[in-house]
């Protein structure tokens, strides 16, 4: 029987959320070179897919954040996610910015959110880590209560869970870079000597590429 971890990495693969190119790696907005791209934004356009996003979320909280008042989503890529997982548990939404706005009433939360509210933040995709745990940050100082993070994915970056561990922060994931890289080599996505590749990868993000 596959783990849900599988299921979900071949769903981002189908769908081509998560796109693999060893041999000529993407750049991301950070100029880090990588060998792979994910765009969870795509899921949305999938209303099977999407389904068993937002109820898998929706199932890890309620399994171990049972005690959760308010779903709180990270802007941008999340809102969605953080909506859809609300309305299936029946909870209020809010919406949280990495920063401020620079403009208007400079807010960073969106949304009613009552002082020592038990919150749960939903997030799409998990790298460094660094813009989600600003909007935890954020919400702590607001005098909320987070008890975790849940997200599609992770690359599952030494750096990541340092800083999350740092931060006190739990996250849980539908699936990671491992399970991912592991499922396209076997669903063929990929070929045996580009696995070593991929493996490199996610060790020295930041490098790789540039030696």
């Amino acid at each position: 029987m596959e783990t849900q971890e599988k299921i979900i990495a071949k769903l981002l693969l189908d769908i081509k959320a998560v796109r693999l190119s060893p041999d000529n790696p993407f750049t991301w907005a950070s100029g880090w070179k990588s060998p792979i791209y994910c765009d969870n934004r795509k899921i949305y356009s999938y209303p099977k897919q999407r389904k068993l996003i937002y109820k898998s979320l929706a199932r890890i909280i309620e399994k171990y954040y049972p005690e959760v008042d308010v779903i709180a989503g990270v802007a941008t890529g999340a809102i969605g996610w953080g909506a859809l997982v609300a309305e299936e548990l029946g909870k209020p939404f809010i919406y949280v910015r990495p920063k401020p706005k620079d403009h208007g009433t400079f807010s960073q939360i969106e949304g009613e959110l009552t002082k020592g509210a038990n919150v749960v933040v939903v997030e799409d995709l998990i790298s460094t880590g660094n813009s989600s745990l600003s909007v935890v940050n954020a919400l702590l100082k607001e005098g909320s209560n987070v008890l975790g993070m849940v997200a599609v994915f992770s690359y599952n970056f030494d750096m990541a869970r340092r800083s999350f561990e740092y931060n006190n922060c739990e996250l849980r994931t539908l699936t990671t870079y491992d399970a991912l890289i592991e499922q396209a080599l076997s669903c063929n996505y990929i070929k045996d000597n580009e696995i070593e590749t991929l493996k490199e990868w996610r060790y020295r993000p930041e490098i790789w590429g540039q030696i």
